[in-house]
C-alpha cells in the first residue's frame, strides 16, 4: 500500500505528474479540457493573486499520488469564509492507502489557521466509493446542484 509521506501545495516542478493525475480525473469525471484550459488552469495554481489553489499529496518516492483545488468562497449567510473543494483525485494505484484522508486533514488544517468555517464540496451521485467516505467525514446536504448556461436562453 502507497502512502502520502507529504501534502502540500503544488510547484512549477509538478506540472508533469500533475498532467497525469489530472488527466486520470478527466477520464473519470468524462472532462475533456483542451491544452489552453489546462494551461490556465496550472498557472491559477501558481498565481498568488488568484483564489484557486492546489495541494498534492507526495509520496515517498516523490512521485504524486493525488490533488484537491479548492478556492476559499464567502459565505452569504453567517459572513464567514469557507473552502469549496472543487476538485479531488487520488490514482487508482493509492486508493485505500490513507491518502485521502491526508488530503482532508490538510483541508481541515488550511481551515482552521484561517479562522474558515465550512470545508464543501459536490461529487457524482453514483461515485458510491467515495461517498462511503464522504458520509464519514462530513455531513450530506439537502441542497441540490444547478448549472446554467449563460449562452442558453432562458425561458420565461
Amino acid at each position: 500500500m502507497t502512502n502520502a509521506t507529504s501534502i502540500r501545495h503544488i510547484a512549477a516542478s509538478d506540472r508533469t505528474e500533475w498532467e497525469r493525475l489530472y488527466a486520470g480525473y478527466c477520464d473519470f469525471s468524462g472532462a475533456a479540457p483542451d491544452e489552453a484550459a489546462r494551461d490556465r488552469l496550472f498557472s491559477w495554481f501558481l498565481d498568488e493573486d488568484a483564489s484557486m489553489r492546489c495541494l498534492v499529496a507526495e509520496g515517498e518516492d516523490g512521485g504524486l499520488l493525488g490533488f484537491a483545488n479548492y478556492t476559499p468562497y464567502r459565505r452569504t449567510v453567517t459572513a464567514t469564509i469557507g473552502i469549496y473543494l472543487d476538485d479531488l483525485y487520488v490514482s487508482p494505484e493509492a486508493r485505500g492507502s490513507g491518502v485521502a484522508d491526508a488530503i482532508f486533514h490538510a483541508l481541515r488544517d488550511i481551515a482552521l489557521e484561517n479562522g474558515w468555517t465550512l470545508i464543501r464540496w459536490i461529487t457524482q451521485d453514483d461515485n458510491y466509493r467515495a461517498r462511503s467516505k464522504y458520509d464519514r467525514l462530513a455531513t450530506r446536504t439537502h441542497w441540490i446542484t444547478y448549472d446554467m448556461d449563460p449562452n442558453a436562453p432562458i425561458d420565461d
